[in-house]
């Protein structure tokens, strides 16, 4: 799962710095788990020293926390679904 085409929505492109999205997908492909969800959701919070980020799949349950320093950190909720041909990552709102 995950490991075909990829995209990402006009929103995600706007508001999300590129280094973060690349971040995201490498956090979806390297994750240890037995079995990922289609639907992988990001939580980007902004914070004094940078950028908070909580990646979250429901089953099999899945939770890890990551925090990096940066100047352009981002308020925002990302969603990454894969339905077996393609993967995307889109903003929230724009599910």
């Amino acid at each position: 799962m995950f490991n075909n085409q990829k995209f990402l929505t006009r929103g995600v492109m706007a508001e999300i710095p590129s280094w973060l999205t690349n971040l995201m997908w490498h956090m979806v492909l390297t994750m240890e788990v037995k079995e990922k969800d289609y639907l992988q959701v990001f939580t980007l919070t902004k914070t004094p020293a940078g950028q908070h980020i909580v990646h979250e799949q429901e089953q099999p349950p899945y939770r890890y926390e990551l925090d990096v320093p940066c100047d352009d950190a981002v308020n925002a909720k990302v969603f990454v679904i894969d339905d077996l041909t393609h993967s995307t990552m889109l903003l929230a709102e724009e599910y």
